[in-house]
């Protein structure tokens, strides 16, 4: 006679909160500033059975097959921020979040009164601006020149806020990819930080292939989910592309076994978005994106990632716990502040698989 058989349970497991991705990290371990040498930071290794390793950046290469692909983001790290005053003498910081047409910006605007439409602004003494009116949270302003020539002349780069100190000429070259090319971006692909010329000779000498998406990492990136219900959540739009050129050579790799490796949270976001819009992914993808990444959610590119340490309760920190696992991102964090990685933008790196499944 047979045991009886198991029931499975029937019991609802309790929705996610944003408890569930907090953690506690100490001050010393944010990075004010990059590593010497792009290519020369820790990486922790978190497998597909998630085990832990710890690496060096350089061990990259060991960790990959000729038939993987590296996806990566050619945005550009625009000089974002201007500071001035406004025509009645009041303060003002601007920090341009998008470009929309060529003297037009959408922006984040620091005053100690709201500025309402008609308002003159005097940015570094030099910039004439009029507020046109808000879209959500945003202002809408109209420059007296175009938008990204004021701002390389007179912006300066839009540090993280965790970042302490005034932006200088280090951090100039530092916030940006070596492969940065699409000017947009208010934040790096910080990810993409860690590679240089000699890390791509060497993955080119592999035989690992490489492409690109674009996506402008908008100033939402850092900024914390605040409601417990992460369902009512509404993530920043952020504009991204993926070309022709990137979805030819994600078939290839398919069709030869290899991997499609995203080289940060911003390329996942955009070949995901894709892929939402287009499950085949056969032609161009380009539009904005609100795609918000929880547990549950099913990858249907991303097979790894290069990513970066993410701040406590960030949609990031959500999107790494959907690839690895929840309990796997908490042992990893654990993991790393014990082992005193360095922390988020300037900080090190981590080479995720995705988790296997039953």
């Amino acid at each position: 006679m047979r045991p009886p058989s198991k029931k499975l349970s029937n019991r609802v497991p309790a929705p996610l909160s944003l408890s569930d991705f907090d953690y506690h990290l100490p001050d010393e371990l944010i990075a004010q500033v990059p590593a010497p040498v792009r290519s020369t930071s820790r990486l922790l290794h978190v497998d597909s059975h998630g085990r832990l390793e710890n690496r060096s950046f350089g061990d990259l290469p060991s960790l990959l097959n000729p038939k993987d692909l590296l996806v990566l983001n050619d945005t550009r790290v625009i000089q974002a921020r201007l500071i001035g005053r406004k025509s009645t003498g009041g303060k003002v910081e601007v920090l341009v979040e998008r470009i929309t047409e060529q003297d037009v910006a959408l922006a984040h605007v620091r005053a100690s009164k709201s500025p309402g439409a008609g308002t003159l602004l005097n940015l570094a003494e030099s910039v004439s601006v009029t507020v046109l009116g808000r879209s959500d949270d945003l202002f809408i302003l109209k420059f007296d020149r175009p938008v990204l020539e004021a701002l390389a002349e007179y912006g300066s780069v839009p540090l993280p806020p965790y970042i302490t100190h005034q932006p200088d000429a280090d951090d100039i070259e530092r916030y940006q990819t070596v492969y940065a090319r699409e000017p947009g971006a208010v934040a790096a692909p910080t990810a993409g930080l860690h590679f240089d010329e000699a890390m791509f000779t060497r993955l080119e000498a592999l035989g690992i292939q490489k492409a690109f998406v674009t996506l402008h990492v908008g100033a939402g990136t850092f900024q914390p989910v605040r409601d417990n219900n992460l369902d009512t959540h509404v993530m920043h739009a952020e504009r991204y592309t993926v070309p022709q050129a990137t979805i030819d050579a994600i078939t290839r790799t398919r069709e030869s076994g290899g991997r499609v490796i995203a080289v940060g949270t911003t390329s996942v976001r955009a070949l995901e978005s894709a892929a939402q819009a287009q499950p085949a992914l056969t032609a161009t993808q380009s539009g904005d994106t609100r795609l918000f990444i929880t547990p549950g959610f099913q990858y249907k590119v991303v097979d790894a990632m290069v990513t970066n340490f993410h701040l406590p309760q960030s949609t990031l920190l959500m999107l790494v716990a959907a690839f690895i696992g929840l309990d796997t991102m908490k042992a990893a964090y654990q993991h790393a502040i014990a082992q005193r990685y360095r922390f988020f933008s300037y900080g090190d790196a981590m080479f995720l698989e995705r988790k296997s499944t039953p």
